[in-house]
């Protein structure tokens, strides 16, 4: 399986928020796409649903943030 990067897990994540947002009023996944994320992330209906299955694998996953760490040596 492809390794995905971090712009599509987060992309994954927010997706379901929305998704997990919205399917509590009772709407259908059809209009939850076709209202809230068709608008702001642009993606297909069967992208939609790829990304809903997405979060269950759990190479999707958005990883602690990494803070990188710089050691300078100056020179004597």
């Amino acid at each position: 399986m492809k390794r995905r990067g971090v712009s599509y897990q987060k992309r994954v994540a927010d997706v379901n928020r929305i998704y997990d947002t919205h399917v509590k009023e009772g709407l259908s996944n059809r209009e939850i796409w076709r209202r809230y994320v068709y608008p702001i992330w642009g993606i297909s209906e069967r992208t939609f649903y790829n990304l809903l299955k997405a979060l269950s694998d759990p190479k999707n996953e958005l990883p602690e943030p990494v803070q990188l760490q710089i050691q300078w040596e100056w020179p004597s």
